[in-house]
Protein backbone atom coordinates (compact mmCIF):
# COMPACT_ATOMS: atom_id res chain seq x y z
CA UNK A 1 0.00 0.00 0.00
CA UNK A 2 1.35 3.68 -0.86
CA UNK A 3 2.35 5.89 2.12
CA UNK A 4 -1.41 6.33 4.19
CA UNK A 5 -2.89 9.57 3.61
CA UNK A 6 -4.66 11.71 6.51
CA UNK A 7 -8.29 10.68 4.75
CA UNK A 8 -7.74 7.09 5.10
CA UNK A 9 -8.42 7.03 8.67
CA UNK A 10 -10.73 10.00 8.92
CA UNK A 11 -14.49 9.67 9.78
CA UNK A 12 -16.83 12.28 8.33
CA UNK A 13 -19.37 13.83 9.75
CA UNK A 14 -22.32 15.41 7.40
CA UNK A 15 -23.81 18.46 8.03
CA UNK A 16 -27.53 19.23 6.27
CA UNK A 17 -27.14 22.67 7.38
CA UNK A 18 -31.05 23.82 6.85
CA UNK A 19 -31.88 21.22 9.23
CA UNK A 20 -28.79 21.19 12.05
CA UNK A 21 -28.98 24.42 13.96
CA UNK A 22 -31.23 27.53 14.14
CA UNK A 23 -29.59 30.27 15.30
CA UNK A 24 -31.78 33.63 14.41
CA UNK A 25 -35.23 32.25 14.70
CA UNK A 26 -36.55 32.03 11.37
CA UNK A 27 -36.71 27.98 11.61
CA UNK A 28 -33.91 27.49 8.89
CA UNK A 29 -30.84 26.13 10.33
CA UNK A 30 -27.36 28.57 9.61
CA UNK A 31 -23.80 28.74 9.51
CA UNK A 32 -24.36 30.34 13.29
CA UNK A 33 -26.14 26.85 14.13
CA UNK A 34 -23.29 24.55 13.43
CA UNK A 35 -20.70 26.97 15.07
CA UNK A 36 -22.84 26.57 18.52
CA UNK A 37 -22.98 22.39 18.01
CA UNK A 38 -19.32 22.20 17.01
CA UNK A 39 -18.37 20.72 20.68
CA UNK A 40 -21.02 17.91 19.71
CA UNK A 41 -19.93 16.76 16.71
CA UNK A 42 -16.00 16.79 18.25
CA UNK A 43 -17.14 15.16 21.40
CA UNK A 44 -18.43 12.29 18.89
CA UNK A 45 -14.73 12.19 17.75
CA UNK A 46 -15.00 12.39 13.37
CA UNK A 47 -12.13 14.28 11.63
CA UNK A 48 -13.88 16.12 9.22
CA UNK A 49 -17.28 17.61 8.53
CA UNK A 50 -19.08 17.96 5.12
CA UNK A 51 -21.22 20.46 4.36
CA UNK A 52 -24.07 20.35 2.07
CA UNK A 53 -24.38 23.28 -0.15
CA UNK A 54 -24.16 27.19 1.45
CA UNK A 55 -23.94 28.97 -1.72
CA UNK A 56 -26.12 31.61 -2.75
CA UNK A 57 -28.88 29.84 -4.32
CA UNK A 58 -32.75 30.36 -4.76
CA UNK A 59 -32.76 27.24 -3.32
CA UNK A 60 -35.06 25.27 -5.87
CA UNK A 61 -33.32 22.36 -4.95
CA UNK A 62 -31.60 22.28 -1.66
CA UNK A 63 -29.57 24.76 -2.53
CA UNK A 64 -27.78 22.40 -5.39
CA UNK A 65 -28.92 25.40 -7.44
CA UNK A 66 -26.14 27.65 -7.01
CA UNK A 67 -26.60 31.46 -7.90
CA UNK A 68 -23.10 32.60 -6.89
CA UNK A 69 -20.72 30.04 -5.78
CA UNK A 70 -18.15 32.39 -4.38
CA UNK A 71 -21.27 34.37 -1.89
CA UNK A 72 -23.38 32.18 0.93
CA UNK A 73 -26.49 31.90 1.17
CA UNK A 74 -28.37 34.60 3.33
CA UNK A 75 -30.88 32.49 5.24
CA UNK A 76 -27.60 30.52 6.60
CA UNK A 77 -25.73 33.64 7.28
CA UNK A 78 -22.34 35.56 5.68
CA UNK A 79 -19.01 34.91 4.36
CA UNK A 80 -17.98 36.28 7.70
CA UNK A 81 -19.82 33.93 9.52
CA UNK A 82 -18.72 31.24 7.22
CA UNK A 83 -15.26 32.50 7.91
CA UNK A 84 -16.03 32.00 11.63
CA UNK A 85 -16.62 28.46 11.21
CA UNK A 86 -13.71 27.29 9.05
CA UNK A 87 -11.26 29.12 12.07
CA UNK A 88 -13.01 27.50 15.09
CA UNK A 89 -13.18 24.14 13.27
CA UNK A 90 -9.88 23.99 12.46
CA UNK A 91 -8.94 25.08 15.97
CA UNK A 92 -10.85 22.10 17.17
CA UNK A 93 -8.96 19.51 14.87
CA UNK A 94 -12.10 19.12 12.68
CA UNK A 95 -11.41 19.61 8.67
CA UNK A 96 -14.57 21.37 6.45
CA UNK A 97 -15.09 20.12 2.63
CA UNK A 98 -17.60 21.59 0.61
CA UNK A 99 -19.98 20.29 -1.51
CA UNK A 100 -18.98 21.13 -5.26
CA UNK A 101 -21.89 21.59 -7.84
CA UNK A 102 -20.71 22.43 -11.07
CA UNK A 103 -22.43 20.00 -13.58
CA UNK A 104 -25.24 22.84 -13.67
CA UNK A 105 -25.89 26.07 -12.26
CA UNK A 106 -28.83 27.80 -11.25
CA UNK A 107 -30.81 29.72 -13.64
CA UNK A 108 -30.45 32.93 -11.71
CA UNK A 109 -26.26 32.51 -12.11
CA UNK A 110 -25.25 35.30 -13.90
CA UNK A 111 -23.65 33.08 -15.99
CA UNK A 112 -26.80 32.09 -17.65
CA UNK A 113 -28.37 35.00 -17.53
CA UNK A 114 -25.83 36.53 -19.91
CA UNK A 115 -26.14 33.05 -21.89
CA UNK A 116 -30.23 33.83 -22.09
CA UNK A 117 -29.08 37.42 -23.21
CA UNK A 118 -28.69 36.73 -26.87
CA UNK A 119 -27.52 33.37 -29.11
CA UNK A 120 -25.02 35.85 -31.08
CA UNK A 121 -21.81 34.42 -31.70
CA UNK A 122 -20.08 37.28 -29.97
CA UNK A 123 -21.85 36.29 -26.23
CA UNK A 124 -19.06 33.65 -25.07
CA UNK A 125 -21.40 32.69 -22.52
CA UNK A 126 -24.02 31.04 -24.58
CA UNK A 127 -21.55 27.90 -25.12
CA UNK A 128 -21.17 28.04 -21.08
CA UNK A 129 -24.63 26.17 -21.57
CA UNK A 130 -25.80 23.36 -23.85
CA UNK A 131 -28.38 25.14 -26.19
CA UNK A 132 -29.54 23.39 -29.04
CA UNK A 133 -32.20 24.19 -31.76
CA UNK A 134 -35.79 22.42 -32.23
CA UNK A 135 -35.97 19.15 -34.01
CA UNK A 136 -38.54 18.29 -36.23
CA UNK A 137 -40.32 21.48 -34.02
CA UNK A 138 -39.97 19.43 -30.71
CA UNK A 139 -37.25 19.04 -28.26
CA UNK A 140 -33.57 17.79 -29.27
CA UNK A 141 -33.76 14.58 -27.61
CA UNK A 142 -35.89 12.25 -25.71
CA UNK A 143 -34.00 12.80 -22.51
CA UNK A 144 -36.20 13.04 -19.45
CA UNK A 145 -34.83 15.03 -16.63
CA UNK A 146 -34.11 12.84 -13.72
CA UNK A 147 -36.97 15.48 -11.55
CA UNK A 148 -39.66 14.32 -13.91
CA UNK A 149 -40.46 15.73 -17.32
CA UNK A 150 -38.49 16.99 -20.38
CA UNK A 151 -34.59 17.50 -19.90
CA UNK A 152 -35.23 20.41 -22.10
CA UNK A 153 -36.75 24.03 -21.82
CA UNK A 154 -37.22 26.08 -24.54
CA UNK A 155 -36.39 29.79 -24.91
CA UNK A 156 -39.24 31.87 -26.79
CA UNK A 157 -36.67 34.83 -27.55
CA UNK A 158 -33.98 32.37 -29.17
CA UNK A 159 -35.76 30.02 -30.25
CA UNK A 160 -33.87 27.30 -28.68
CA UNK A 161 -33.95 24.53 -26.31
CA UNK A 162 -31.43 24.71 -23.00
CA UNK A 163 -30.75 20.81 -21.01
CA UNK A 164 -30.98 20.49 -17.42
CA UNK A 165 -30.91 17.03 -16.32
CA UNK A 166 -32.38 17.75 -12.78
CA UNK A 167 -35.19 21.12 -12.56
CA UNK A 168 -35.57 23.47 -15.41
CA UNK A 169 -34.28 26.02 -13.01
CA UNK A 170 -30.91 23.73 -13.23
CA UNK A 171 -28.87 24.26 -16.36
CA UNK A 172 -26.45 22.12 -17.62
CA UNK A 173 -23.02 23.61 -17.65
CA UNK A 174 -21.31 23.06 -21.09
CA UNK A 175 -17.90 21.37 -19.93
CA UNK A 176 -16.29 20.74 -23.26
CA UNK A 177 -15.64 24.90 -23.12
CA UNK A 178 -12.45 25.71 -22.11
CA UNK A 179 -13.85 28.97 -20.44
CA UNK A 180 -16.19 27.09 -18.14
CA UNK A 181 -13.28 24.60 -16.97
CA UNK A 182 -11.47 27.18 -16.08
CA UNK A 183 -13.76 29.31 -14.28
CA UNK A 184 -14.71 26.40 -12.81
CA UNK A 185 -10.97 26.08 -11.57
CA UNK A 186 -10.47 29.27 -10.36
CA UNK A 187 -13.53 29.23 -7.98
CA UNK A 188 -12.40 25.73 -6.59
CA UNK A 189 -8.60 27.70 -6.01
CA UNK A 190 -10.52 30.67 -4.43
CA UNK A 191 -12.27 28.31 -1.91
CA UNK A 192 -8.45 26.57 -1.63
CA UNK A 193 -7.08 30.21 -0.86
CA UNK A 194 -9.77 30.12 2.40
CA UNK A 195 -8.23 27.07 3.80
CA UNK A 196 -11.09 24.55 3.03
CA UNK A 197 -9.69 20.53 3.37
CA UNK A 198 -11.75 19.38 0.08
CA UNK A 199 -14.90 18.58 -2.15
CA UNK A 200 -17.99 16.20 -2.22
CA UNK A 201 -18.12 16.57 -6.00
CA UNK A 202 -21.72 16.59 -6.86
CA UNK A 203 -22.97 14.00 -9.70
CA UNK A 204 -19.21 14.71 -11.20
CA UNK A 205 -19.61 11.63 -13.55
CA UNK A 206 -22.61 13.58 -15.51
CA UNK A 207 -20.17 16.67 -16.72
CA UNK A 208 -19.62 15.21 -20.07
CA UNK A 209 -21.98 14.71 -22.36
CA UNK A 210 -21.86 12.26 -25.34
CA UNK A 211 -21.03 13.69 -28.45
CA UNK A 212 -24.59 14.05 -30.27
CA UNK A 213 -26.53 13.69 -27.62
CA UNK A 214 -28.43 10.46 -28.47
CA UNK A 215 -32.07 9.38 -27.34
CA UNK A 216 -31.94 7.50 -24.34
CA UNK A 217 -33.74 3.99 -23.48
CA UNK A 218 -37.48 4.27 -22.95
CA UNK A 219 -38.80 2.14 -19.64
CA UNK A 220 -42.11 1.09 -18.84
CA UNK A 221 -44.40 3.50 -19.97
CA UNK A 222 -42.82 6.47 -19.32
CA UNK A 223 -42.52 8.60 -23.01
CA UNK A 224 -38.96 10.26 -21.69
CA UNK A 225 -35.99 8.40 -22.15
CA UNK A 226 -33.87 8.14 -18.97
CA UNK A 227 -30.57 9.33 -19.90
CA UNK A 228 -28.87 8.12 -17.50
CA UNK A 229 -26.83 5.31 -19.14
CA UNK A 230 -26.20 7.72 -22.14
CA UNK A 231 -24.99 10.85 -20.13
CA UNK A 232 -23.44 9.05 -17.36
CA UNK A 233 -19.32 8.41 -18.00
CA UNK A 234 -19.21 10.77 -21.01
CA UNK A 235 -16.49 10.62 -23.26
CA UNK A 236 -14.15 12.70 -21.98
CA UNK A 237 -15.16 12.98 -18.34
CA UNK A 238 -11.85 11.50 -17.03
CA UNK A 239 -9.90 13.97 -19.24
CA UNK A 240 -11.89 16.62 -17.71
CA UNK A 241 -11.50 15.28 -14.40
CA UNK A 242 -7.27 14.65 -14.82
CA UNK A 243 -7.59 18.49 -15.99
CA UNK A 244 -8.98 19.50 -12.55
CA UNK A 245 -6.74 17.49 -10.79
CA UNK A 246 -3.86 19.10 -12.49
CA UNK A 247 -4.96 22.55 -11.74
CA UNK A 248 -6.52 22.43 -8.31
CA UNK A 249 -6.23 18.98 -6.77
CA UNK A 250 -2.85 18.25 -6.93
CA UNK A 251 -1.95 21.41 -5.36
CA UNK A 252 -4.06 21.16 -1.90
CA UNK A 253 -3.51 18.49 0.49
CA UNK A 254 -7.05 17.51 0.19
CA UNK A 255 -10.15 15.28 0.32
CA UNK A 256 -11.79 14.47 -2.96
CA UNK A 257 -15.19 12.20 -3.05
CA UNK A 258 -17.19 12.21 -6.63
CA UNK A 259 -21.20 11.64 -6.26
CA UNK A 260 -21.07 8.82 -9.03
CA UNK A 261 -24.11 7.48 -10.37
CA UNK A 262 -24.19 4.06 -12.67
CA UNK A 263 -20.75 3.29 -12.14
CA UNK A 264 -19.76 -0.48 -12.45
CA UNK A 265 -16.16 -1.29 -10.63
CA UNK A 266 -13.69 -0.88 -13.66
CA UNK A 267 -15.71 2.70 -14.17
CA UNK A 268 -15.04 3.35 -10.31
CA UNK A 269 -11.72 2.55 -10.53
CA UNK A 270 -10.77 5.29 -13.04
CA UNK A 271 -12.32 7.97 -10.85
CA UNK A 272 -10.55 6.72 -7.35
CA UNK A 273 -7.28 4.92 -8.03
CA UNK A 274 -4.29 4.65 -6.00
CA UNK A 275 -2.36 6.72 -8.44
CA UNK A 276 -4.15 9.69 -7.19
CA UNK A 277 -4.57 11.21 -10.96
CA UNK A 278 -8.11 12.09 -10.13
CA UNK A 279 -10.02 11.52 -7.24
CA UNK A 280 -9.52 10.17 -3.57
CA UNK A 281 -12.93 8.40 -3.22
CA UNK A 282 -16.40 8.01 -4.35
CA UNK A 283 -19.97 7.41 -3.72
CA UNK A 284 -21.39 4.77 -5.59
CA UNK A 285 -24.98 3.88 -4.63
CA UNK A 286 -25.11 -0.26 -5.82
CA UNK A 287 -25.99 -1.08 -2.26
CA UNK A 288 -28.46 1.36 -1.33
CA UNK A 289 -30.06 0.53 -4.51
CA UNK A 290 -31.77 -2.42 -3.87
CA UNK A 291 -35.31 -1.18 -3.77
CA UNK A 292 -37.51 -3.33 -6.73
CA UNK A 293 -38.62 -0.08 -7.36
CA UNK A 294 -37.46 0.51 -10.74
CA UNK A 295 -40.65 2.38 -12.30
CA UNK A 296 -41.81 4.56 -9.46
CA UNK A 297 -42.27 7.90 -11.77
CA UNK A 298 -45.08 5.27 -13.70
CA UNK A 299 -47.02 4.66 -10.43
CA UNK A 300 -45.53 0.96 -10.29
CA UNK A 301 -44.68 0.60 -6.33
CA UNK A 302 -43.46 -3.32 -5.35
CA UNK A 303 -43.46 -2.84 -1.48
CA UNK A 304 -39.63 -4.52 -1.47
CA UNK A 305 -37.21 -3.97 0.97
CA UNK A 306 -33.73 -4.55 0.99
CA UNK A 307 -32.31 -8.35 1.53
CA UNK A 308 -29.26 -9.10 3.45
CA UNK A 309 -27.73 -11.07 0.17
CA UNK A 310 -28.17 -8.09 -1.84
CA UNK A 311 -26.93 -5.74 0.04
CA UNK A 312 -23.64 -8.26 1.03
CA UNK A 313 -22.89 -9.53 -2.57
CA UNK A 314 -22.77 -5.58 -3.04
CA UNK A 315 -20.27 -4.76 -0.15
CA UNK A 316 -18.19 -7.70 -1.14
CA UNK A 317 -17.94 -6.33 -4.61
CA UNK A 318 -16.33 -3.10 -3.69
CA UNK A 319 -14.56 -4.38 -1.08
CA UNK A 320 -12.24 -7.04 -3.28
CA UNK A 321 -12.39 -4.51 -6.17
CA UNK A 322 -10.77 -1.67 -4.16
CA UNK A 323 -8.13 -3.93 -2.13
CA UNK A 324 -5.11 -2.76 -3.27
CA UNK A 325 -6.28 -0.48 -6.02
CA UNK A 326 -8.00 2.65 -4.87
CA UNK A 327 -10.23 3.67 -2.48
CA UNK A 328 -14.09 3.93 -1.31
CA UNK A 329 -16.89 5.71 0.76
CA UNK A 330 -18.89 3.91 3.48
CA UNK A 331 -22.14 4.81 4.10
CA UNK A 332 -25.84 3.86 4.88
CA UNK A 333 -27.67 7.00 4.48
CA UNK A 334 -27.69 10.66 3.66
CA UNK A 335 -29.37 13.86 2.49
CA UNK A 336 -30.76 11.97 -0.53
CA UNK A 337 -31.51 8.52 1.02
CA UNK A 338 -33.99 6.99 3.39
CA UNK A 339 -32.70 7.02 6.80
CA UNK A 340 -30.58 4.21 7.53
CA UNK A 341 -32.41 2.52 10.64
CA UNK A 342 -35.79 2.78 9.02
CA UNK A 343 -34.57 1.59 5.52
CA UNK A 344 -32.08 -1.76 6.30
CA UNK A 345 -32.68 -2.11 10.64
CA UNK A 346 -35.51 -2.25 12.25
CA UNK A 347 -37.27 0.84 13.75
CA UNK A 348 -39.17 -0.94 16.09
CA UNK A 349 -38.72 0.39 19.90
CA UNK A 350 -37.33 -3.14 20.69
CA UNK A 351 -34.99 -2.58 18.38
CA UNK A 352 -34.19 0.43 17.22
CA UNK A 353 -30.96 0.39 19.08
CA UNK A 354 -29.62 -2.78 18.34
CA UNK A 355 -30.16 -2.43 14.86
CA UNK A 356 -28.71 1.12 14.90
CA UNK A 357 -25.15 -0.39 16.31
CA UNK A 358 -25.51 -3.32 14.06
CA UNK A 359 -25.27 -1.10 11.13
CA UNK A 360 -22.33 1.02 12.61
CA UNK A 361 -20.64 -1.70 13.27
CA UNK A 362 -20.70 -3.67 9.75
CA UNK A 363 -19.69 -0.42 8.37
CA UNK A 364 -17.32 0.98 9.93
CA UNK A 365 -14.92 -2.20 10.09
CA UNK A 366 -14.53 -1.91 6.63
CA UNK A 367 -11.82 -0.71 4.19
CA UNK A 368 -12.93 3.18 3.27
CA UNK A 369 -13.58 6.23 4.84
CA UNK A 370 -16.98 6.06 6.68
CA UNK A 371 -19.25 8.73 6.56
CA UNK A 372 -22.04 9.54 9.48
CA UNK A 373 -24.94 11.74 8.55
CA UNK A 374 -26.92 13.88 11.01
CA UNK A 375 -28.59 12.23 13.62
CA UNK A 376 -27.70 8.87 12.37
CA UNK A 377 -25.45 8.08 15.39
CA UNK A 378 -28.83 9.28 17.44
CA UNK A 379 -30.84 6.33 15.57
CA UNK A 380 -33.08 8.90 14.23
CA UNK A 381 -35.92 7.63 11.50
CA UNK A 382 -38.09 8.36 9.02
CA UNK A 383 -41.10 10.51 9.45
CA UNK A 384 -43.88 8.55 9.77
CA UNK A 385 -46.39 11.40 10.79
CA UNK A 386 -46.01 12.66 7.11
CA UNK A 387 -49.92 12.04 6.38
CA UNK A 388 -50.17 14.94 3.78
CA UNK A 389 -48.44 15.98 0.00
CA UNK A 390 -48.33 19.28 1.83
CA UNK A 391 -46.01 18.42 4.64
CA UNK A 392 -43.22 17.66 1.77
CA UNK A 393 -40.84 20.13 0.63
CA UNK A 394 -38.46 18.33 -1.62
CA UNK A 395 -38.79 19.18 -5.47
CA UNK A 396 -38.28 15.66 -6.36
CA UNK A 397 -41.16 14.08 -4.10
CA UNK A 398 -43.53 16.87 -5.44
CA UNK A 399 -42.84 16.33 -8.57
CA UNK A 400 -43.46 12.73 -8.46
CA UNK A 401 -46.16 13.07 -6.59
CA UNK A 402 -48.08 15.46 -9.20
CA UNK A 403 -46.92 12.95 -12.08
CA UNK A 404 -48.26 9.83 -10.58
CA UNK A 405 -51.45 11.54 -8.51
CA UNK A 406 -52.80 14.74 -10.39
CA UNK A 407 -51.93 13.15 -13.90
CA UNK A 408 -54.04 10.35 -12.80
CA UNK A 409 -50.93 7.33 -13.86
CA UNK A 410 -51.41 4.13 -11.92
CA UNK A 411 -51.62 4.93 -8.50
CA UNK A 412 -53.91 6.26 -6.11
CA UNK A 413 -52.92 9.14 -3.67
CA UNK A 414 -52.45 7.26 -0.81
CA UNK A 415 -50.21 4.60 -2.21
CA UNK A 416 -48.18 7.39 -3.18
CA UNK A 417 -47.77 8.60 0.11
CA UNK A 418 -46.84 5.15 1.78
CA UNK A 419 -44.39 5.20 -0.70
CA UNK A 420 -42.89 8.61 0.01
CA UNK A 421 -43.11 7.52 3.70
CA UNK A 422 -40.37 5.15 3.13
CA UNK A 423 -39.26 6.61 0.15
CA UNK A 424 -39.09 10.55 -0.21
CA UNK A 425 -35.40 12.39 0.94
CA UNK A 426 -37.04 14.47 2.64
CA UNK A 427 -37.32 12.12 5.54
CA UNK A 428 -33.61 12.10 5.66
CA UNK A 429 -34.12 15.93 6.03
CA UNK A 430 -36.60 16.66 8.76
CA UNK A 431 -34.97 18.70 11.72
CA UNK A 432 -32.29 17.41 14.12
CA UNK A 433 -33.41 16.27 17.49
CA UNK A 434 -31.63 17.79 20.17
CA UNK A 435 -33.89 17.54 23.05
CA UNK A 436 -37.02 17.46 24.11
CA UNK A 437 -38.19 21.23 23.97
CA UNK A 438 -40.00 22.24 21.47
CA UNK A 439 -39.31 21.97 17.75
CA UNK A 440 -36.55 19.28 18.93
CA UNK A 441 -34.42 21.94 20.00
CA UNK A 442 -33.95 22.68 16.95
CA UNK A 443 -35.61 26.28 16.52
CA UNK A 444 -37.41 28.34 18.35
CA UNK A 445 -39.99 28.91 15.44
CA UNK A 446 -42.18 26.48 13.21
CA UNK A 447 -39.19 24.86 11.13
CA UNK A 448 -39.07 24.80 7.73
CA UNK A 449 -40.08 21.56 7.48
CA UNK A 450 -41.74 19.24 10.51
CA UNK A 451 -40.15 17.74 13.27
CA UNK A 452 -40.46 13.91 13.70
CA UNK A 453 -42.57 13.41 16.57
CA UNK A 454 -40.59 11.14 18.31
CA UNK A 455 -37.95 13.38 19.49
CA UNK A 456 -39.35 13.45 22.57
CA UNK A 457 -37.49 9.71 22.47
CA UNK A 458 -34.82 10.43 20.33
CA UNK A 459 -32.53 13.37 20.76
CA UNK A 460 -29.03 14.45 21.41
CA UNK A 461 -29.36 14.92 24.98
CA UNK A 462 -31.21 11.50 26.22
CA UNK A 463 -28.05 9.71 23.90
CA UNK A 464 -25.16 11.61 25.73
CA UNK A 465 -27.12 11.17 29.66
CA UNK A 466 -26.99 7.74 28.28
CA UNK A 467 -23.59 5.99 28.31
CA UNK A 468 -24.90 2.44 26.62
CA UNK A 469 -26.73 4.58 23.95
CA UNK A 470 -26.15 4.48 20.00
CA UNK A 471 -23.91 7.67 20.07
CA UNK A 472 -21.66 6.59 22.55
CA UNK A 473 -21.19 3.63 20.52
CA UNK A 474 -20.43 5.36 17.21
CA UNK A 475 -17.63 7.13 19.39
CA UNK A 476 -15.94 3.60 20.32
CA UNK A 477 -16.47 2.59 16.43
CA UNK A 478 -14.07 6.16 15.65
CA UNK A 479 -11.75 5.41 18.17
CA UNK A 480 -10.86 2.26 17.33
CA UNK A 481 -10.34 3.15 13.46
CA UNK A 482 -8.11 5.81 14.78
CA UNK A 483 -5.87 3.30 16.80
CA UNK A 484 -6.09 -0.06 15.07
CA UNK A 485 -4.24 -0.29 11.58
CA UNK A 486 -5.80 -3.42 10.97
CA UNK A 487 -9.05 -1.29 9.88
CA UNK A 488 -7.47 1.12 7.54
CA UNK A 489 -5.00 -1.62 5.57
CA UNK A 490 -6.07 -5.07 6.56
CA UNK A 491 -7.54 -7.42 3.91
CA UNK A 492 -11.15 -8.28 3.57
CA UNK A 493 -12.48 -11.52 3.17
CA UNK A 494 -16.05 -13.02 3.66
CA UNK A 495 -16.48 -15.79 5.79
CA UNK A 496 -16.73 -19.74 4.17
CA UNK A 497 -20.53 -20.81 3.85
CA UNK A 498 -21.60 -17.31 4.46
CA UNK A 499 -22.72 -16.10 0.87
CA UNK A 500 -25.65 -17.55 0.63
CA UNK A 501 -26.86 -16.70 4.43
CA UNK A 502 -30.12 -15.01 4.84
CA UNK A 503 -29.31 -13.76 8.49
CA UNK A 504 -25.52 -13.47 9.02
CA UNK A 505 -22.54 -11.22 7.24
CA UNK A 506 -19.80 -12.51 8.82
CA UNK A 507 -16.65 -11.14 7.10
CA UNK A 508 -12.57 -11.04 8.67
CA UNK A 509 -10.06 -7.77 8.54
CA UNK A 510 -6.32 -8.94 8.19
CA UNK A 511 -3.15 -7.71 7.97
CA UNK A 512 0.29 -9.40 9.33
CA UNK A 513 -0.30 -8.33 12.60
CA UNK A 514 -3.98 -8.33 13.60
CA UNK A 515 -7.40 -10.12 12.42
CA UNK A 516 -10.79 -8.82 13.10
CA UNK A 517 -13.91 -10.87 12.85
CA UNK A 518 -17.10 -9.42 12.53
CA UNK A 519 -20.52 -11.13 12.88
CA UNK A 520 -23.87 -9.26 12.32
CA UNK A 521 -27.05 -10.68 12.33
CA UNK A 522 -29.51 -8.57 10.07
CA UNK A 523 -32.39 -10.08 11.53
CA UNK A 524 -34.71 -10.12 14.30
CA UNK A 525 -33.89 -13.84 13.87
CA UNK A 526 -32.17 -15.33 16.78
CA UNK A 527 -30.05 -17.76 14.91
CA UNK A 528 -27.09 -20.69 15.57
CA UNK A 529 -23.44 -19.94 13.73
CA UNK A 530 -20.43 -21.63 14.73
CA UNK A 531 -17.34 -19.29 13.49
CA UNK A 532 -14.41 -21.61 15.30
CA UNK A 533 -13.48 -17.86 16.88
CA UNK A 534 -9.69 -18.70 18.02
CA UNK A 535 -9.05 -19.48 21.99
CA UNK A 536 -6.90 -15.89 21.47
CA UNK A 537 -9.81 -13.78 20.59
CA UNK A 538 -10.92 -10.94 22.88
CA UNK A 539 -14.35 -9.10 22.02
CA UNK A 540 -13.67 -5.51 21.07
CA UNK A 541 -16.93 -4.34 21.17
CA UNK A 542 -20.63 -5.80 21.01
CA UNK A 543 -24.53 -4.42 20.84
CA UNK A 544 -25.71 -6.65 23.96
CA UNK A 545 -23.94 -6.82 27.60
CA UNK A 546 -23.03 -10.71 27.13
CA UNK A 547 -21.31 -12.92 24.70
CA UNK A 548 -23.74 -16.13 23.95
CA UNK A 549 -20.65 -17.66 21.65
CA UNK A 550 -22.52 -19.54 19.10
CA UNK A 551 -26.03 -18.24 19.90
CA UNK A 552 -26.29 -15.02 18.04
CA UNK A 553 -29.60 -13.09 18.85
CA UNK A 554 -31.70 -10.33 16.98
CA UNK A 555 -29.68 -7.58 15.18
CA UNK A 556 -26.44 -9.17 17.31
CA UNK A 557 -23.47 -7.70 16.12
CA UNK A 558 -19.69 -8.58 18.02
CA UNK A 559 -16.41 -8.19 16.59
CA UNK A 560 -13.19 -10.08 17.94
CA UNK A 561 -9.88 -9.37 17.58
CA UNK A 562 -6.99 -11.71 17.62
CA UNK A 563 -3.46 -11.86 16.46
CA UNK A 564 -3.19 -12.94 13.16
CA UNK A 565 -1.01 -16.39 13.56
CA UNK A 566 -2.97 -17.37 16.71
CA UNK A 567 -3.96 -20.99 16.41
CA UNK A 568 -7.65 -22.07 15.68
CA UNK A 569 -9.88 -23.44 19.07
Amino acid sequence: MQTEKWWQKAVVYQVYPKSFQDSNHDGIGDIRGIIQRLDYIKQLGVDVIWLNPIYKSPDIDGGYDISDYQDINPTFGSMADFDELLSKAHAMGLKIIMDLVVNHSSSQHDWFQKSLASAEPDNDYRDYYVWRDPVDGHEPNNWGSFFSGPAWTYDEQSGQYYLHLFAKEQPDLNWDNPKVRHSIFNMMNWWAAKGIDGFRMDVISLISKPDGLPDAPITGDSIFGNPGPVVSNGPRVHQYIREMNNKVLSKHDWMTVGETTGMSVNDAKKYANIDGSELDMLFQFEHVGYDGDTNAAQGHFSGYTPKLKDIRDSIVKWQTAFDGTGWTSLYWSNHDQPRAVSWFGNKAPEYRELSAKMLAALLHFLQGTPYIYQGEELGMTNNDAFQSITQYRDVETLNLYRQTVEQKKLTSSKEMLDYLRIHSRDNARTPMQWDTCSNAGFSDSTPWLETNPNYQAINAKAALDNPDSIFYFYQKLIKLRHQLPVITDGTFKLLPDNEQDDHIFAYTRTNSETTLLIIANFTSDTITRNYDVPKAAQLLIQNYTDDQETTIRPYEVKVYQYPTKSLKK
